[in-house]
């Protein structure tokens, strides 16, 4: 495995394909960034309202074969090896490219935007191969590093191109021909890269095409159901890209109209737009510790609202200078703060979108993942058509540019709350990477050891009262724990539990009638093939040292035989919310603050093997001396 995510550069497994893919993002918004500026400052006679729905329907027209053709390329993908797909999308791209150039020679723009159509139509077929390849270049742990390459480098890429497009517009009075000869040559280089991918076999070769992409768009739309967790994944990232479209389509006329800046200025901000995402991406893998951690995702979800809202705030009506040259809008009053919040909104939306695409590669069936992320596709579609036709009808009922803003900065605070309440897991995960992160330096050992599908019990030794939340914040499946009712309980605390479906259980000798539901439930639980948690000394230890096993794990077995994970927790002893010292216990006062604690994972043990016993021994094993 990689030693981080950079490392995956040097490697022949993923450099071609990574920069094949960066040049082709790169290429597409050289073009579009010049038909945009084209649009908002070089076509004569074009009211502001002309350029609104010149933009918007520019937007619109690029996503639109996402939308038509997107399930057809997800089973291609499917259906063949991938390298060579990646070789004859490449070259469909030189073609466009030469459209491109005749279309700027032409001065049509109806042409161009028949271009871009096209343009969509290339990024539809390669979409469904460029995420689903993935998880076939890549191990398990460098699955979430990759894509946070990925997602950077494509931002960097728009950025790149979004600057050279605007300026070969902005710089040259042929700014045209600069143009079409660049976007050629890069779709060359482009070709040229993608013959190095190494072969990429295909996941399912006997796939039946389905020709009707009317029929098959349902079909692949069908895909998503089944995986709650996947389906509400794919709807995070489509809100992302409504939220994102809205934002990138006004920003030309922003521009001018609000920033006061002139062709200069459009381009530097949609920099720091891109600027923050590709940062964001990167920091993705650091913040988790290299797992699929989606408890960024809330974290994302609220700094995109926060910034957004700022972002109105910021610059509420139109500026009263115009024409400011790029270093004349740096040093203008103001504009650090909105800066500063175009930074922000990219930057959280890397930690949105990261998570959530790591998340599908992971958790779906990887003989149907082309298809599931050409429904994704089509879904983005949908999303950023409507909110290209939302933008419009908001115009046409008197909006203006910051009100639009604002709007979407309220509807993300609505759709975040939906999702998060239908999938708690991604307030647990949160709430979890929070409370962990800031308490403790957490290393783990042997999580993948942990199944990724299927039921299980995993087994703990048990020192604080936040151990479940160590457990559950470094296994990237969720996990059920069953806990003592009276922790189940604490403030604070209980709230997280519940929304993770903890199990709460007593002593017969406390509550019988509780004791037979946890254990009614734990076994509903396996049977539809989750992961339950245990502690099974049945309390807290006093003294640092493990306590004998209760047999509560052996009748659980008894009536369910799943897979056994034995895991150990060192350092917590002397760490915050344990009971080395009776005194601070009550008090609820830290005793080592952001102390080093491991998780260590042990062999996964078939039922028959898995008595109390022997699983007390392995667990002090994997635990050894350090308390």
């Amino acid at each position: 495995m990689a030693d981080n995510q950079f490392s995956l550069l040097s490697q022949r497994r993923f450099l071609p394909f990574f920069l094949t893919q960066a040049l082709g993002a790169f290429n597409d918004n050289v073009f579009k960034n010049a038909l945009v500026i084209l649009i908002a400052f070089k076509v004569v006679g074009l009211s502001s309202d002309d350029i609104n729905f010149w933009s918007n329907l520019a937007a619109g027209l690029f996503i639109l074969p996402f939308f038509l053709f997107s399930a057809s390329a997800g089973q291609w993908a499917e259906k063949n090896e991938k390298s060579g797909l990646i070789r004859k999308i490449k070259l469909l791209e030189v073609a466009i490219m030469g459209l491109a150039a005749l279309g700027f020679w032409l001065n049509s723009l109806p042409f161009l935007l028949g271009v871009l159509f096209l343009m969509g139509l290339q990024s539809t077929l390669f979409g469904p191969v460029k995420y689903s390849v993935l998880p076939q270049l890549l191990k398990p742990g460098e699955l979430l590093g990759g894509n946070a390459l990925v997602e950077a480098g494509t931002f960097l890429a728009i950025l790149l191109g979004t600057l050279a497009g605007g300026a070969l517009m902005a710089l040259f009075v042929s700014g045209t021909a600069w143009v079409s000869a660049t976007v050629i040559v890069i779709a060359l280089a482009g070709y040229v890269m993608s013959r190095s991918i190494p072969a990429i076999p295909a996941s399912a070769p006997d796939l039946k095409i389905n020709r009707n992409p009317f029929t098959q768009t349902i079909r692949t739309l069908a895909c998503l159901r089944g995986n709650r967790a996947v389906f509400y994944a794919v709807l995070g990232v489509s809100w992302f890209w409504f939220f994102g479209a809205t934002f990138l389509a006004q920003i030309p006329n922003y521009t001018r109209e609000f920033l006061g800046g002139n062709e200069e200025v459009a381009p530097l901000v949609l920099t720091l737009f891109s600027l923050g995402i590709g940062v964001g991406s990167l920091l993705c893998e650091r913040l988790s510790g290299r797992r699929v951690e989606i408890g960024l995702v809330p974290l994302g979800a609220l700094g995109l609202t926060v910034f957004a809202l700022d972002l109105y705030f910021a610059r509420p009506v139109g500026s009263v200078q115009t024409g400011l040259s790029a270093m004349q809008f740096l040093t203008a009053p103001g504009n650090v703060r909105v800066m500063i919040d175009l930074l922000g909104i990219g930057l959280f939306g890397g930690f949105y979108i990261v998570p959530l695409y790591a998340l599908i590669q992971s958790r779906a069936d990887p003989e149907r993942l082309s298809r599931i992320i050409a429904a994704n596709n089509i879904l983005n579609a949908l999303f950023m058509v409507v909110a290209a036709l939302m933008a419009m009808a908001l115009f046409r009922a008197g909006l203006n540019i910051p009100q639009v803003f604002l709007l979407n900065a309220l509807l993300n605070v609505l759709v975040a709350v939906y999702i998060f309440s239908l999938v708690p897991e991604f307030t647990m995960r949160f709430m979890s990477w929070l409370i962990v992160g800031v308490l403790y330096r957490l290393r783990t050992r042997g999580t993948d050891r942990v199944p990724d599908e299927g039921p299980a019990l995993v087994v703990c030794n048990h020192v604080s009262f936040v151990d479940a939340l160590i457990v559950m914040g470094a296994v990237r499946r969720p996990i059920r724990f069953v806990m003592y009712h009276k922790i189940f309980r604490i403030p604070v605390l209980r709230w997280i539990f519940r929304i993770a479906r903890a199990i709460p259980i007593a002593p017969a000798k406390e509550d019988a009638a509780l004791m037979e539901r946890a254990f009614a439930e734990i076994d509903a639980a396996l049977a539809a093939g989750e992961v339950v948690g245990l502690f099974p000394e049945g309390q807290l230890t006093r003294d640092g040292e493990i306590g004998g096993f209760r047999s509560g794990v052996e009748r659980i077995l008894a009536a369910r035989p799943v897979p056994v994970v034995p895991m150990a927790l060192k350092g917590m002893w002397r760490s915050m919310w344990s009971r080395r010292n009776q005194r601070m216990y009550r008090a609820r006062l830290p005793q080592r603050f952001r102390a080093r604690v491991e998780l260590v994972v042990g062999d996964l043990l078939p039922a028959q093997q898995a008595s109390a016993s022997a699983l007390e021994a392995i667990v002090r094993e994997l635990r050894g001396d350090a308390a």
